[in-house]
């Protein structure tokens, strides 16, 4: 392995926010989507899309952190004894948490020991361990046809600057924000949402929440700012609203003083029924909307949808049985560009062709054939391409309506800015900034402030 300096920055703490949790836990662990693991199909496995299994190692290992039931043992071990069924490659499986995974990758990095093969998402596959030349480039592995299969957002994301391909993408999901559908139907707001598409504009936002305002006569909605638990909310929020940008488009610094930024938050700031709350983090959001206190969250994922919440009134219902929709985050067009999170495979670079060749046998298997329905599923997110292996990946979920119908706003994950430096003083600073404003500040000069701390840490 090529031997550099391990990063040591926090990453459990900085860069493991992909789904982060709208909980505001803070701790970035993915949620599961659902609780069952897929079953595994049974069938022969299509011929690996690079190279041949022959002269292959016979076992390689794996790592992963818990991304829905890719972190538990039974479901990972039905798809692992599948591969050896139709491989003849075994594989050791070791499960990570997020509160120490990344310590254990990188003093197995420094000791010369790293796995064959790790799963998670690019913040670490790409702007951590590629950047770093300790990953083995897959770019080879994709042919015109998979690039054309996968989301273009998605296999931008997993490539580095240069080129380079530090993960296979296998799984996706989108964050988004939420409606109490009773709610605004008692204000006469419901006119404003378009349930089949589940996006909304600008101004039907503006027009919803002055409805449900003259209705309610309090606050309908919460751009919640105490601390960053689940701040992938506000900044979707903030950045749709007009149009603005989170990074440049080369991630190399933060736009948060874009002028369509500072047009959104004086909208917002100005909007009655809309409160700037120092109080909450998403998930105390997430918990007076199901209380019904708030008609609208902007911290909101599949995780959320099918929650049952604690009343146990069902999933998609708030604790007093009220209809939940999900919503993409307004914008000017009505076409959101939304955060989100994505997992798949990365092969650390052991200098061993033939364990190299066994992982890529891996890759193709769970991420390129008539299998990845199964290992999508094991999951519990949506796939990242339209098809795999000749099998149709738009009807995965069919068998689960919530899911089924969540997948509409896979289109539009945008721009996987994650991966920018100084990504944790980034977010500590981004609901700091959110904060000041709310306490009145002057917005521009707050913004570009707070935008500049950002930055500092980036260099």
């Amino acid at each position: 392995m090529k031997m550099k300096k391990v990063l040591a920055f926090g990453l459990s703490a900085a860069m493991g926010f992909s789904l982060a949790a709208c909980s505001g836990g803070g701790n970035g662990e993915p949620q599961a989507a659902a609780s069952q693991p897929a079953g595994t199909q049974s069938s022969q496995a299509q011929a690996p899309a690079q190279g041949d299994t022959a002269g292959a190692a016979q076992e390689i290992t794996l790592w992963t952190y818990p991304i829905g039931n890719w972190g538990k043992e039974d479901a990972v071990k039905a798809l692992t004894d599948a591969f050896k069924a139709d491989t003849g490659i075994s594989v050791q499986v070791e499960y990570l948490a997020y509160a120490d995974g990344d310590d254990k990758v990188n003093s197995a990095i420094t000791a010369n020991n790293a796995p064959d093969l790790i799963m998670e998402g690019p913040e670490r596959l790409v702007a951590n361990w590629g950047a770093s030349g300790y990953m083995v480039d897959l770019s080879d592995m994709l042919t015109d046809q998979d690039r054309a299969e996968i989301q273009e957002s998605v296999l931008t994301a997993c490539t580095a600057p240069d080129g380079a391909v530090y993960e296979y993408p296998l799984v996706m999901t989108a964050h988004c924000m939420a409606v109490n559908v009773d709610a605004f139907k008692a204000a006469g707001a419901d006119q404003y949402l378009d349930l089949e598409t589940h996006t909304w504009t600008t101004e039907d936002f503006i027009n919803a929440v002055e409805a449900l305002y003259a209705h309610y006569g309090e606050t309908v909605g919460a751009v919640y700012c105490a601390g960053q638990g689940g701040d992938q909310g506000t900044r979707a929020l903030v950045n749709n609203l007009y149009g603005g940008t989170f990074t440049n488009a080369e991630h190399t610094q933060y736009t948060w003083d874009d002028p369509l930024n500072i047009k959104a938050l004086e909208q917002l700031k100005s909007m009655e029924g809309i409160a700037f709350d120092a109080s909450l983090a998403g998930g105390d959001e997430i918990t007076k909307f199901y209380q019904g206190v708030l008609k609208m969250a902007f911290c909101w994922n599949i995780a959320q949808q099918l929650d049952p919440n604690t009343a146990g009134t069902g999933a998609e219902k708030t604790i007093t049985g009220e209809q939940i929709a999900f919503m993409g985050f307004p914008s000017e067009s009505g076409e959101p560009a939304l955060q989100g999170g994505i997992w798949g495979f990365g092969i650390f670079d052991n200098g061993d062709p033939a364990r190299i060749e066994a992982a890529k046998t891996f890759i193709n298997y769970m991420a390129n054939s008539e299998h990845t329905v199964d290992a999508v599923k094991t999951a519990n997110y949506f796939p990242v391409r339209s098809a795999a292996g000749g099998v149709d990946l738009s009807t995965i979920w069919a068998d689960n309506e919530i899911m089924d119908e969540y997948q509409v706003l896979m289109p539009y994950l945008g721009d996987y800015y994650q991966v920018t430096s100084g990504w944790a003083q980034a977010r500590t600073s981004w609901w700091n900034m959110l904060q000041k404003v709310g306490e009145g500040a002057d917005i521009a000069s707050t913004v570009a402030s707070y935008a500049a701390e950002a930055n500092a840490a980036a260099k």
